[in-house]
Protein backbone atom coordinates (compact mmCIF):
# COMPACT_ATOMS: atom_id res chain seq x y z
CA UNK A 1 0.00 0.00 0.00
CA UNK A 2 1.50 3.39 -0.96
CA UNK A 3 2.16 6.01 1.68
CA UNK A 4 -0.06 9.08 1.69
CA UNK A 5 1.65 12.30 0.64
CA UNK A 6 2.74 14.33 3.62
CA UNK A 7 1.59 17.88 4.23
CA UNK A 8 4.30 20.43 3.47
CA UNK A 9 4.51 22.77 6.47
CA UNK A 10 7.19 25.07 5.04
CA UNK A 11 6.79 25.29 1.25
CA UNK A 12 9.63 27.81 0.87
CA UNK A 13 12.05 25.33 2.41
CA UNK A 14 10.85 22.61 0.05
CA UNK A 15 11.37 24.89 -2.94
CA UNK A 16 14.90 25.73 -1.76
CA UNK A 17 15.61 22.02 -1.23
CA UNK A 18 14.37 21.21 -4.73
CA UNK A 19 16.45 23.98 -6.27
CA UNK A 20 19.64 22.72 -4.61
CA UNK A 21 19.10 19.05 -5.40
CA UNK A 22 17.82 19.43 -8.95
CA UNK A 23 20.75 21.72 -9.85
CA UNK A 24 23.00 18.65 -9.70
CA UNK A 25 23.59 16.91 -13.05
CA UNK A 26 20.81 14.48 -14.01
CA UNK A 27 19.25 14.69 -10.52
CA UNK A 28 15.56 13.83 -10.31
CA UNK A 29 12.83 14.01 -7.71
CA UNK A 30 10.66 11.05 -6.84
CA UNK A 31 8.02 10.80 -4.14
CA UNK A 32 8.66 7.90 -1.78
CA UNK A 33 7.31 7.16 1.67
CA UNK A 34 4.98 10.15 1.26
CA UNK A 35 7.67 12.77 0.64
CA UNK A 36 10.23 14.01 -1.89
CA UNK A 37 13.43 12.08 -2.43
CA UNK A 38 16.24 13.16 -4.71
CA UNK A 39 18.09 10.71 -6.89
CA UNK A 40 20.59 10.28 -9.66
CA UNK A 41 20.50 7.17 -11.85
CA UNK A 42 17.59 6.14 -9.59
CA UNK A 43 19.92 6.01 -6.57
CA UNK A 44 18.85 8.19 -3.69
CA UNK A 45 21.21 10.80 -2.25
CA UNK A 46 18.81 12.98 -0.23
CA UNK A 47 15.34 13.05 1.30
CA UNK A 48 13.33 16.11 2.33
CA UNK A 49 11.59 15.32 5.61
CA UNK A 50 8.79 17.50 6.96
CA UNK A 51 7.39 16.90 10.46
CA UNK A 52 8.56 13.27 10.65
CA UNK A 53 6.23 11.42 13.01
CA UNK A 54 4.99 14.78 14.34
CA UNK A 55 8.38 16.06 15.53
CA UNK A 56 7.66 19.57 14.18
CA UNK A 57 11.01 19.83 12.37
CA UNK A 58 12.03 20.09 8.72
CA UNK A 59 15.23 18.38 7.68
CA UNK A 60 17.28 16.79 4.96
CA UNK A 61 18.45 13.22 5.30
CA UNK A 62 21.61 12.98 3.19
CA UNK A 63 23.83 10.08 2.16
CA UNK A 64 27.20 10.68 3.81
CA UNK A 65 30.71 9.30 3.39
CA UNK A 66 32.10 6.92 6.01
CA UNK A 67 32.70 8.69 9.31
CA UNK A 68 30.99 11.95 8.33
CA UNK A 69 27.75 11.23 10.19
CA UNK A 70 29.52 10.74 13.52
CA UNK A 71 31.75 13.78 13.05
CA UNK A 72 28.83 16.07 12.17
CA UNK A 73 26.56 14.85 14.97
CA UNK A 74 29.36 15.20 17.54
CA UNK A 75 30.23 18.70 16.28
CA UNK A 76 26.69 20.11 16.49
CA UNK A 77 23.99 17.77 17.85
CA UNK A 78 21.39 20.55 17.76
CA UNK A 79 21.70 20.75 13.99
CA UNK A 80 22.83 17.26 12.93
CA UNK A 81 21.34 13.91 13.94
CA UNK A 82 21.28 10.24 13.05
CA UNK A 83 18.08 9.74 11.06
CA UNK A 84 15.92 6.71 11.78
CA UNK A 85 15.94 3.93 9.19
CA UNK A 86 18.75 5.48 7.10
CA UNK A 87 21.25 6.36 9.84
CA UNK A 88 22.67 2.84 10.18
CA UNK A 89 23.51 2.98 6.46
CA UNK A 90 25.64 6.10 6.97
CA UNK A 91 23.07 8.81 6.29
CA UNK A 92 23.08 12.04 8.31
CA UNK A 93 20.14 14.28 9.16
CA UNK A 94 20.41 18.06 9.16
CA UNK A 95 17.67 20.35 10.44
CA UNK A 96 16.92 23.11 7.94
CA UNK A 97 14.05 24.90 9.67
CA UNK A 98 16.09 27.13 11.98
CA UNK A 99 18.64 29.38 10.26
CA UNK A 100 20.23 26.79 7.98
CA UNK A 101 23.70 27.24 6.55
CA UNK A 102 22.81 26.74 2.89
CA UNK A 103 26.43 26.70 1.79
CA UNK A 104 27.20 23.84 4.16
CA UNK A 105 24.01 22.02 3.14
CA UNK A 106 24.94 22.40 -0.53
CA UNK A 107 28.34 20.84 0.24
CA UNK A 108 26.69 17.92 2.05
CA UNK A 109 24.26 17.37 -0.81
CA UNK A 110 27.11 17.36 -3.33
CA UNK A 111 29.01 14.81 -1.21
CA UNK A 112 25.94 12.58 -1.02
CA UNK A 113 25.38 12.96 -4.75
CA UNK A 114 28.99 11.99 -5.52
CA UNK A 115 28.56 8.75 -3.56
CA UNK A 116 25.96 7.48 -6.05
CA UNK A 117 26.42 9.50 -9.26
CA UNK A 118 29.33 7.73 -10.92
CA UNK A 119 32.52 9.08 -12.45
CA UNK A 120 31.04 10.76 -15.55
CA UNK A 121 28.45 12.77 -13.61
CA UNK A 122 30.99 13.74 -10.94
CA UNK A 123 33.24 15.07 -13.70
CA UNK A 124 30.27 17.00 -15.07
CA UNK A 125 29.66 18.48 -11.61
CA UNK A 126 33.35 19.41 -11.28
CA UNK A 127 33.29 21.15 -14.67
CA UNK A 128 30.67 23.64 -13.51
Amino acid sequence: MPHASRVVTKPRLLEKARKLCLALPKATEKEAWGGPTFRVRNKMFAMYIDNHHGNGRVSFWIKAPDGAKETLVESDPERFFVPPYMGPSGWVGVHIDKRPDWGEITDLLEEGYRLVAGVRLCKELDAR
